[in-house]
């Protein structure tokens, strides 16, 4: 169970008691991300991140905040998504002082040195080259520019080449201000502490953290007509796909039985896609689905290299897939994907790291926190009926979207396809 206090400032402290457990994981979560970018701003986020590792005026190099942490065997990271920003650090117990100290300095006091932004720059830039040539991951920002066209959800995370060269120090600066705010922050600590103890560490290290300004606003999306199919030939030895729909918002009541009809499709190995395409056709080696729940909009990705000459055959077989889940699922599959589930997040909540993301996590895009008893009891709760019902209203041919990157034919017939 959780315990949560809102200082003064409007900075959220969670923490979770975790008394088996040595290590402490603190997890500080901001509500920046890629999202929250205009055109020209794109892949700010992303690079602020970057730079708040590169040194403050108590610890001057990235080296010296690297040296900190990895100096008592600890793991300091951060990440930027499209809707928030984490910075998090693990550490054994009795360090958990100097942890919150690092991650309290790196975000209140990080320099944003013009010559560490050049070379940030460089590196970003890199990223992207790196993105680009390899084929996973280009496909997977191509069927996100089909899911949300015209839409900062739709773009990649880092920005491209071209806003990142054009990002300015005051530009960072600037969006930092209008998002990085207390108000707009949730802190949240798992591990063998005490949360009174928490509150006052964390009070003295950020409580005098002040909202400068209002937070700015997102833009919604709204699911519109648009291509469907995007093609990038490229000189690969696999042909890389990506089959998605429009799914469902992290609101929508509906989200975990969408989850769950997820793992049935292509979570795991003894998912549908695995068994139908990898071990009884033996054409992929990796074949999964996934899904993403945003604020206001979702989906659903089915993901998979394969020789180019297969490439229709398995689009095919996916589609078939998808058909089938239109069907009730038979009793003793459900209890199967129901206890894969369950058990899949119970065993993630050994670590203390899981725990902080998976309190902090919802109460920085939702306000609100279901405890993992309260999931268990929705997953458990969810029939073959629901599963089925739900399936019939998403999964439909005119929602398809298909992005393919590898050596395909000019008249290859993939949009034809593209039905259920």
């Amino acid at each position: 169970m959780y315990q949560k206090t809102i200082l003064d400032n409007g900075l959220r402290v969670i923490t979770v008691t975790m008394p088996h457990t040595r290590s402490v994981s603190i997890c500080i979560f901001t509500g920046a991300g890629s999202r929250y970018e205009t055109e020209a701003e794109a892949g700010v986020s992303h690079f602020i991140e970057h730079l708040l590792f590169k040194g403050t005026p108590k610890r001057q190099t990235a080296r010296a905040i690297s040296e900190a942490i990895e100096g008592v065997g600890g793991i300091l990271n951060g990440g930027t998504d499209k809707e928030l920003t984490t910075y998090w650090c693990k550490v054994a117990q009795p360090h958990f002082e100097l942890a919150l100290d690092v991650l309290a300095d790196m975000l209140l006091h990080s320099k944003f040195d013009p010559q560490d932004i050049e070379k940030e720059r460089q590196i970003i830039i890199e990223e992207i080259n790196m993105s680009k040539d390899s084929p996973a991951q280009r496909v997977d920002m191509l069927i996100d520019g089909l899911l949300w066209p015209k839409h900062p959800l739709g773009r990649d995370i880092a920005g491209s080449k071209e806003s990142v060269a054009a990002i300015t120090r005051d530009t960072m600066l600037d969006y930092r201000q209008g998002q990085y705010l207390p108000n707009n922050t949730v802190v949240t600590i798992a591990g063998n502490i005490q949360h009174q103890q928490m509150v006052t560490a964390v009070s003295q290290a950020l409580g005098n953290w002040t909202n400068q300004r209002e937070r700015s606003a997102y833009s919604a999306y709204k699911e519109q007509p648009a291509q469907r199919l995007h093609v990038e030939t490229k000189d690969t030895e696999q042909a890389h796909l990506c089959l998605a729909l429009p799914g469902l918002s992290l609101f929508h009541p509906k989200r975990f039985t969408l989850d769950l009809l997820n793992v049935i499709l292509g979570g795991g190995m003894g998912s549908r896609l695995f068994t139908e395409i990898r071990d009884k056709l033996g054409l992929a080696y990796s074949i999964h689905s996934y899904v993403e729940h945003f604020l206001d909009s979702g989906s659903v990705t089915v993901s998979a290299g394969v020789e180019p000459k297969n490439l229709l055959t398995v689009i095919k077989a996916i589609l078939e897939q998808l058909s089938l889940l239109r069907e009730i699922v038979p009793e003793s599959e459900l209890s199967k994907v129901k206890e894969l589930s369950k058990g899949r997040l119970l065993l993630g909540m050994e670590d203390s790291r899981n725990v902080a993301g998976w309190v902090g996590g919802q109460e920085i895009l939702t306000g609100r926190i279901l405890t993992v008893d309260q999931v268990v009891s929705i997953i458990d709760a969810i029939t073959a009926d629901e599963l089925k019902q739900l399936a019939q209203e998403l999964l439909v041919g005119s929602r398809l979207r298909l992005a393919v990157v590898g050596r395909v034919a000019e008249d290859e017939p993939l949009e034809e396809l593209l039905k259920l």
